[in-house]
């Protein structure tokens, strides 16, 4: 088999800090220590790059990962927000999955049921392509206003321009006197080097208004720990969420958390808050204590090193059998196995049913990312599924497409 074009060479690098590194971001304590660093890995998994060129030439930064030992936050203290970009090019919807679909579509209903969402207001930030947006509108006959400057004009459907309304820009001060009585946001928090500034200011901008719900969901650190989900080290999350950090960010910030859940196979954290006064700070009943965090984090070093030794000598076998390899998933953790493994210039396609990442480029090792049925002409001998969740959506597809290949769960 060919390369992927061109020498490969492996920039992942880790080292342990012993000492404390900083002060907690979310909590100012400076009980902190750091964990690893992995060096010169892409500022962005979920940019989109049309040549091999432009994807293996993309910016990079450190990860060095920090624990507050306080309150159980992780961070990365080599964040840089200056190279963030979050324009039209930045593609990072999950709603092309049958799987994710439906969880949404249940999260909506949740909210929709809970707290009667029906003729009211909803605002979203970082609303994406608005399609959760959409999901809370259609379902209690709501009005929404999404706020995103990676939306794109033009690709919501007739329906939603009657009844939504998208702003592309960041969330600010400016946007206080939106009518709201549902305010969500996902999968945004995390990539702010200063969350509890975002929190404040939605504080501030509700006021007096007391029943306004406020829901956010994140990516769940604890079970990156916990259950070694490593390809989620990423260099657009600054923060790293457990649900102890999580609820302290809300409630130091004047919200009553009425509920915090672990959902999706556990990968995310949902909170649900309404404003009040609550600054009590001790971990809820279906908090990990952030004793538990630091148990977790004790072994992560050594369990983080074998599987990636572990993966470096499958890919290996692989390589040395001439074995035709392809990754299933063109997003953040796809992205994140290819280069925190280095050299993998043998598996030069990855697969994705995202319509707008299919022939574009993979971030850092420029793999091109394909269509599933590219997959009939290519024959697979063994496809890589990055992400469990979706182990029998991509079984199913491969039986659809008349494929027989091993699937590998990273």
């Amino acid at each position: 088999m060919s390369s992927a074009g061109g020498e490969q060479q492996s920039y992942h690098r880790m080292r342990v800090e012993r000492t404390s590194i900083r002060p907690c971001l979310l909590c100012g304590s400076a009980s902190t220590v750091g964990l690893l660093e992995i060096e010169q890995i892409p500022v962005h998994c979920n940019l989109l790059w049309s040549t091999r060129q432009q994807a293996r030439r993309v910016p990079r930064g450190d990860l060095r990962l920090v624990l507050c030992k306080e309150c159980g936050h992780l961070f990365n203290a080599s964040f840089r927000p200056e190279l963030m970009e979050y324009g039209e090019a930045y593609e990072n919807t999950l709603h092309y999955s049958p799987r994710f679909q439906r969880y949404a579509r249940s999260l909506a209903d949740h909210l929709v049921v809970r707290y009667d969402l029906r003729g009211k207001d909803i605002v979203e930030i970082g609303c994406g392509s608005g399609e959760f947006l959409e999901l809370l509108c259609e379902l209690g006959g709501n009005r929404g206003v999404g706020l995103d400057p990676s939306h794109r004009p033009g690709e919501e459907a007739e329906s939603s321009r009657r009844r939504i309304t998208f702003i592309p820009e960041f969330f600010g001060e400016q946007h206080a006197t939106l009518p709201a009585d549902l305010i969500c946001c996902r999968q945004v928090l995390e990539h702010l080097r200063d969350p509890i500034d975002l929190l404040r200011m939605l504080r501030r901008a509700i006021g007096d208004r007391r029943d306004t719900v406020v829901f956010f969901e994140v990516p769940n650190a604890l079970a990156t720990f916990r259950d070694l989900g490593i390809w989620d080290l990423i260099y657009e999350h600054c923060s790293y969420f457990t649900p102890s950090s999580l609820r302290r960010a809300f409630a130091s910030c004047g919200f009553e958390v009425r509920d915090l859940s672990e959902r999706y196979a556990d990968q995310f954290l949902t909170v649900e808050v309404l404003p009040g006064e609550d600054t009590d700070l001790t971990p809820g009943p279906m908090e990990d204590d952030p004793g538990r965090v630091d148990e977790y984090a004790a072994t992560f070093r050594e369990r983080y090193l074998a599987k990636m030794e572990a993966w470096r000598r499958q890919l290996d076998v692989l390589a040395r059998a001439e074995r035709r390899v392809v990754v299933w998933g063109g997003g953040s953790k796809g992205v994140t196995f290819l280069n925190a493994l280095g050299n993998v210039n043998h598996i030069e396609f990855v697969v994705d049913i995202n319509p707008r990442k299919q022939d574009m480029y993979v971030a850092g090792t420029g793999q091109r990312i394909v269509r599933p049925e590219f997959l009939l002409g290519y024959r697979p001998d063994v496809v890589i599924v990055v992400n469990p969740v979706y182990e029998r959506e991509i079984q199913k597809a491969m039986k659809s497409l008349g494929l027989v290949t091993d699937l590998l769960i990273a």
